[in-house]
């Protein structure tokens, strides 16, 4: 019997930027209920990778599938109408609108009548959005802001979560905090891929891992085994 086809999958994949070539033959994928991480330092080709995934840009040469259907020319809204959703680098919540208000906009693409288990979903997860629901969204803290980030994109009911950057711009105690929200959701059963320079703690909650460098993947595998090879990590990672 044939294994299943993963959720998400980048099948050679080459992305340029005019004449330059970002992403150079990236193979990626990321499994039904799995939690991969996509480690590499700056301008290593992470965000084109979700630029690609999300259809911001489009590559070359290569596939882009995703729930079994190619997607490789299909525009950005198709991609999230169809489970794909994201939790963009510094959160970008609407700062003028309240807790509420950012979690509707989670929700823009459904009907508002199937809300009430995704609201109940998103405030089991996180009950202090329920207790700032009122509150204007750029009075909250950094923490509190990954938290509204995160509820707002799982108001779509995605089928796989993108995470840019999670830990960036926050202090040590809440990195650990917001990581530890993270595994939550996953045990929830969403799906993710998390694109982090920060290889320890993603590592540390991953099923597996890849590791890119100036737009190639030159190391994959299971986040443990990343995680306990030292000469590898300090190769390309710098740690």
């Amino acid at each position: 019997m044939s294994a299943p086809a993963p959720l998400l999958q980048l099948e050679a994949v080459d992305t340029y930027y005019g004449q330059i070539h970002i992403l150079q033959g990236v193979n990626l994928a990321v499994g039904d209920g799995e939690l991969v991480c996509l480690l590499g330092g700056n301008a290593s080709g992470k965000s084109t990778t979700l630029k690609t995934i999300l259809g911001i840009v489009s590559p070359r040469n290569g596939v882009v599938r995703f729930g079994g259907e190619e997607i490789t020319r299909r525009p950005t809204a198709h991609r999230i109408a169809r489970g794909l959703a994201i939790v963009p680098e510094n959160r970008r919540v609407f700062a003028p609108m309240s807790v509420l208000e950012n979690l509707e906009m989670g929700a823009y693409l459904r009907p508002k009548a199937d809300l009430k288990e995704e609201f109940e979903r998103v405030y089991g997860l996180f009950p202090l959005l329920y207790e700032r629901r009122k509150q204007l969204a750029g009075t909250l803290s950094g923490g509190e802001q990954q938290m509204l980030a995160m509820g707002r994109a799982l108001m779509s009911k995605p089928k796989l979560l993108l995470m840019d950057e999670p830990s960036m711009g926050l202090a040590p105690i809440l990195v650990e905090r917001s990581f530890e929200i993270i595994q939550q959701v996953h045990q929830a059963g969403v799906a993710m891929l998390i694109v982090e320079q920060n290889a320890n703690v993603s590592l540390s909650i991953a099923d597996r891992g890849y590791v890119l460098s100036t737009g190639r993947v030159v190391l994959e595998g299971k986040a443990k085994d990343l995680l306990e090879d030292e000469d590898l990590r300090k190769a390309y990672l710098g740690r």
